[in-house]
Parts: C-alpha cells; structure tokens; sequence
C-alpha cells in the first residue's frame, strides 16, 4: 500500500503524454472486453462501473439505490461512451470519453493537490498519473 500526491497539472500532463495514455486505456478496454469481441456491450461497461461501486456508496457508506435508477444511470453513463448509437463502445470511442473523463477530474483537481491511499498492484488511471510524474522528477 502505498500514498501518493496529485492534482490537476499530474493528470492533466498524463493526458497529455499521447502514448503511455493510449496504452493505459487500451489495456483498460482489454481487460473490460470479457468476451474479446473488440467491443464493450452495455453489460460490460456496467460490469466496470458495478465494480468501482461509485454509484452504490456515499463517502464509503452503502446507500440504497433502487434497481431501475441504477439502470438509468448506467444506461445514460453507457450512451455517453457509445458516441456513433450503434450499441457497442469501440476502443476509439472508450479512449475519447476516457480522456474526457480524465480530463474533467484534472479540471475539479485543480492545482489543489489531493492524497490518494492505493495498493501496490492498483493500476487506475491515477495512479498511472503519479507514476508517471514520479518517472519525470526522478530522472
């Protein structure tokens, strides 16, 4: 378990640094597309987000959240990913709305840093960022 330090600018630059962004999401998206079909299906997609539990709980605590507005929202989180309609999120349109979602994080950041607790084999986009920064002031 480990600590690490961020704000917007550590996200912001994460983005920004095109390849090793690219290859975090594209492993992201490898690693959600279950069935390998090249696509995330609405199952999928809600499979992820079930398992990061943002929706379910409040600052930690469980919050009953009743079946059908769970299912809106994730529908509506899906449509946003699925920007051509077809019912699928390719790996472009996972990328597009990652960097979007990274980017609106990095935004509400700020230059305000914030302290993030994580296990070691955590490997979310943040702290990828921190990663990242920690490679750059340590050369």
């Amino acid at each position: 378990m480990g600590v690490v330090i961020i704000d917007g600018t550590t996200v912001r630059e994460f983005v920004k640094e095109e390849a090793q962004f690219k290859k975090s999401v594209d492993e992201q998206f490898v690693a959600l597309d279950l069935n390998s079909d090249g696509v995330l299906s609405r199952a999928e997609l809600r499979k992820a987000f079930e398992s990061l539990r943002l929706i379910e709980a409040h600052f930690g605590i469980d919050v009953a959240t009743p079946p059908e507005q769970l299912t809106q929202l994730y529908d509506s989180i899906f449509d946003k990913f699925d920007a051509d309609q077809s019912g699928t999120v390719d790996l472009e349109e996972f990328r597009e709305e990652m960097k979007k979602i990274m980017l609106a994080i990095a935004d509400g950041l700020g230059s305000s840093p914030i302290q993030m607790v994580l296990e070691d084999d955590d490997q979310n986009f943040l702290k990828k960022a921190a990663d990242l920064e920690a490679s750059k002031t340590s050369l």
